[in-house]
C-alpha cells in the first residue's frame, strides 16, 4: 500500500478508536469499583518446591534447561575449585536425560543434626539449603558460585525425574525424586569393587512443559563445558554424547593464553597481556586468595571475544569485576601515555577508547560473591571493581615500561578511537540558534558506520527505549526515544520544524535537511540505511506513526523515495502453549486478533485443550523485556518491518487526502471521510 494510504487508515483508524477506548476505558472504570472477595483465606503460602514450579523464570531461564543442568555442573566444579576431584563427565542420554559426575568428595548423606532428615535430601528439596553459606576458612568452600542454597534444588523441582548417588567414607547413597518428590526414599550400602571411592553422580530428565524448547544448545553446553576446563588446569572435563556416539573431552595446561589464542581470529596490535593476582594473608583490603587471572589481547579489527566468570561461574552480562579491569586497563595505558607525552592537543581519552578494541578473557575469585538474580549472569559486588582493578593496573604498568614500543602501539590504538569518537561526537549536523546542535543526548548510536548495515529505531517513550537499547544489537542499531506525540507538521513552514526539539533531534540522529519533493537534498550525510517507526501495537501507537509518516512525507519525502523508511510492527499478543504429544511447551506472537485467532485453531488442531493456555496482551513496548523486544522486533531474522512505500497514486490526490485527514480546519471533511469509508477499517479495540 503507498505511504499516503497508509497513513490515511492508520489515521482513521486512530479517530475510530479514540472514541471506543473512552467508553471501554469508562467500563472498565466502573467494573473496577466492584466488591471483591478478599479475606484471610485469600492470602495462599506455597510450599517446599511450590514457588519454583509457579514462577521458574524467577529461579532460571526458560528457553531451554542447559541453566538447571549448570546448577549441577557447578556443584561438581566447586569441588574441583576447592581442590578435590580432577574429573568431571557429562553424558546427554538417548532419552533426554543427562547425568553430570565427579570425583569429589560426594554430599554428605547422614541425618542433618537440626532438620532431622538426610543431608542429600536436604540439599535437593529444600529451598535455601546448602554447604556454601559459610565463607572462609571455617567453611566447607572457600571459594564457591554456589550462594543461596537454591541451584539443585530448582533442578530437582523442574524435573520429571532425578537419579543422586553419593559415594563417600567407603559407603554409596541413592535416592530418586520425581517433580521434586522422593520416590524411593535414601538407600546406604557398602561401597562394591566396581564403585568410585569419592563423588556424585546426579541423573535428570527435565521437564518439558517448564521451558520453551527441551533441546538443549549444543554450542553453548560445550563452550561451557570447555570453559570449565580452561579456568581449572589439569581438571579433565567429558561430554559424551549417546545419540551421535561421539565423545569430546578437555584439559588445559596452558591456561586461558591458549584458550584465548584459539578463540580469536583477528591479528594481534600487541603480544597478549596476561596475568594474575590474589590476596595473601596480610593484605588490608581483601580475603585471602581474592583476586582474578586475566588474558587481554588488542585487535584493530574482528569481533572481540569477551568472557569472563566469578568463581567459576560464566557472568555473560559482566558486571563488576568486568568493570575492574576496565578501569585497570585504563588506568595503566593512561599512565603510560602522559608518561610518555603521547596525546596530541585536544585529545581527551577515555575508558572506552582503551576498551574499545580489547578482547579478553577474566576469572574472578570473589569470597562473598553478589551476583544480580539467581541465574548468576552479572556480578554486583561493589568491591570487585577495586579488587581486579588494584592487581591489573600496576602488573599493565609494568608491563608497558618494559615494552615501551608495545605500550605506544597499543597507545597509538586507543588514541586513534579518541579522535575518532570525538570527530563523530563533534560533527555539525544542524545550527540552532547561535550555538551549534551535535548528536542528540538521548540518541543511543551504533558502532558500525556502514550505511547499509546501519539502523535507527524511532522508539515511543523512554521506557521502551530502555529495553530497546538493552535488546538491540549494539553493532549496527542505534535506538532514538522520543517523549510524547510528534508534533503534526503538516501545516508547519520548514523553517520552524526545529522549534520542535523532538523533530530537531531526528533530523540531527539521521543527518538529513528537511526537503520538498522537488528538491534534491544532500544524502551524503545520511547516517542509516534503515529508518524504523517502531510504536506500541494499539491506539496510541498507531496515531505516532501517522504523525511521523506526516513528517516524513512532508518534509523527507526523499527518504520514502529512495527506500529508507520503515514501520516496525511489534506483536499485540503472546500466546504460552503447553507440551502437547512430543511437542514441547511454547511459545507465539499474534500482530492482531486475526494472527490470534489463527494460533489458538492450530493448537486446537494440536489437540490442545481449551483455555489450556495462556494469552498476555501487551499494553505497550514498555511492558516487553529485552530478551522479548529482541526476538519479536529487532532480531532481522525473525522481526516483522514494513517497508513504506509511495508505489503508483496520483500525488495531488494524495496530497488532498492527507490535508483532510492532518489539516486543522478539516474536521468536517473527515467526518464525511470516516462516515464514506469508516467500516473498511480494522480497529482494535
Amino acid at each position: 500500500m503507498a505511504a499516503k494510504v497508509l497513513m490515511g487508515c492508520i489515521f482513521i483508524q486512530w479517530l475510530v478508536l479514540a472514541a471506543t477506548t473512552i467508553a471501554a476505558n469508562h467500563s472498565t472504570a466502573m467494573a473496577s469499583k466492584l466488591p471483591t472477595d478478599y479475606s484471610e483465606s485469600s492470602i495462599r503460602v506455597l510450599k517446599g518446591l511450590e514457588p519454583v514450579k509457579q514462577r521458574p523464570g524467577m529461579y532460571t531461564r526458560t528457553d531451554n534447561p542447559l541453566h538447571i543442568l549448570q546448577e549441577v555442573l557447578d556443584n561438581s566444579a566447586d569441588e574441583a575449585l576447592a581442590g578435590h576431584g580432577k574429573k568431571i563427565k557429562v553424558t546427554l542420554h538417548t532419552d533426554g536425560s543427562v547425568t553430570i559426575e565427579d570425583d569429589g568428595r560426594g554430599i554428605p548423606f547422614g541425618m542433618h543434626p537440626e532438620e532431622n532428615a538426610p543431608v542429600i535430601e536436604l540439599v535437593f528439596t529444600r529451598l535455601h539449603a546448602g554447604g556454601k553459606f559459610d565463607k572462609g576458612s571455617g567453611g566447607a568452600y572457600s571459594f564457591s558460585g554456589g550462594l543461596h542454597g537454591v541451584g539443585v534444588s530448582v533442578t530437582n523441582a523442574l524435573s520429571t525425574r532425578m537419579e543422586v548417588t553419593s559415594w563417600r567414607e567407603g559407603k554409596a547413597a541413592r535416592l530418586v525424586f520425581s517433580a521434586g518428590d522422593v520416590i524411593e526414599a535414601l538407600q546406604i550400602r557398602p561401597a562394591g569393587e566396581g564403585d568410585r571411592k569419592n563423588g556424585t553422580s546426579v541423573r535428570a530428565w527435565p521437564d518439558p512443559q517448564y521451558f520453551e524448547t527441551a533441546a538443549l544448545p549444543m554450542n553453548e553446553l560445550t563452550h561451557l563445558l570447555r570453559s570449565k576446563a580452561v579456568l581449572m588446569p589439569g581438571v579433565t572435563v567429558t561430554l559424551i554424547n549417546e545419540k551421535t556416539k561421539e565423545t569430546q573431552a578437555w584439559v588445559y595446561k596452558g591456561g586461558l593464553h591458549d584458550y584465548l589464542m584459539q578463540t580469536l581470529n583477528a591479528d594481534l596490535v600487541i603480544p597478549m597481556f596476561e596475568g594474575e593476582g590474589f590476596a595473601d594473608a596480610a593484605h588490608d583490603s581483601f580475603a585471602e586468595g581474592e583476586g582474578a587471572q586475566w588474558c587481554v589481547a588488542f585487535t584493530e579489527d574482528g569481533h572481540p571475544v569477551r568472557e569472563s566468570y566469578v568463581n567459576l561461574i560464566p557472568t555473560s552480562a559482566g558486571g563488576t569485576h568486568e568493570s575492574g579491569l576496565r578501569d585497570g586497563l585504563f588506568t595503566a595505558v593512561k599512565s603510560f601515555v602522559d608518561l610518555h607525552s603521547l596525546l596530541p592537543k585536544g585529545v581527551k581519552l577515555l575508558p572506552e577508547d582503551v576498551f574499545a578494541r580489547a578482547s579478553y578473557v577474566l576469572s574472578a575469585k570473589v569470597l562473598d560473591p553478589q551476583f544480580q538474580g539467581q541465574i548468576k549472569e552479572r556480578l554486583n559486588s561493589r568491591d570487585a571493581v577495586r579488587l581486579v582493578s588494584s592487581f591489573v593496573r600496576p602488573t599493565l604498568e609494568l608491563w608497558l615500561n618494559q615494552h615501551v614500543e608495545y605500550g605506544k602501539k597499543l597507545a597509538e590504538l586507543a588514541i586513534r578511537a579518541a579522535q575518532s569518537r570525538q570527530k563523530a561526537g563533534q560533527k555539525v549536523e544542524k545550527r540552532k540558534g547561535s550555538g551549534v546542535a551535535v548528536l542528540p543526548g538521548k540518541l543511543t548510536d551504533c558502532e558500525s558506520k556502514d550505511l547499509a548495515y546501519n539502523e535507527v529505531f524511532l522508539v515511543e517513550g523512554d521506557s521502551a527505549g530502555g529495553s530497546a537499547k538493552m535488546g538491540r544489537n549494539k553493532e549496527s542499531q542505534a535506538i532514538l526515544p522520543l517523549r510524547g506525540k510528534v508534533l503534526n507538521t503538516w501545516e508547519v513552514e520548514r523553517d520552524r520544524l526545529f522549534a520542535n526539539n523532538e523533530i530537531h533531534d531526528i533530523a540531527v540522529a539521521l543527518g538529513i535537511d528537511p526537503h520538498g519533493p522537488d528538491d534534491t537534498p544532500d544524502m551524503s550525510g545520511l547516517r542509516y540505511g534503515k529508518v524504523c517507526i517502531l510504536s506500541d501495537a494499539d491506539v496510541d501507537g498507531s496515531h505516532i506513526q501517522v504523525l511521523l509518516l506526516t513528517l516524513f512525507f512532508r518534509h523527507f519525502p526523499k527518504l520514502i523515495e529512495t527506500g529508507h523508511l520503515y514501520v516496525a510492527r511489534p506483536p499485540l499478543f503472546r500466546v504460552d502453549a503447553p507440551a502437547r504429544g512430543k511437542k514441547p511447551a511454547s511459545k507465539a506472537y499474534a500482530l492482531d486478533d486475526g494472527e490470534l485467532n489463527a494460533i489458538l485453531d492450530k493448537l486446537r488442531k494440536e489437540g490442545v485443550k481449551e483455555n489450556a493456555w495462556s494469552i498476555s496482551r501487551f499494553k505497550g513496548l514498555g511492558e516487553m523485556n529485552a530478551e522479548q523486544l529482541w526476538e519479536t522486533t529487532l532480531n532481522p531474522d525473525t522481526r516483522r518491518l514494513l517497508p513504506v512505500q509511495l508505489g503508483n497514486v496520483d500525488f495531488a490526490q494524495t496530497v488532498n487526502l492527507i490535508t483532510k485527514l492532518m489539516g486543522k480546519g478539516e474536521a468536517a471533511a473527515r467526518r464525511e471521510l470516516m462516515e464514506l469509508h469508516g467500516d473498511a477499517v480494522d480497529i482494535d479495540v
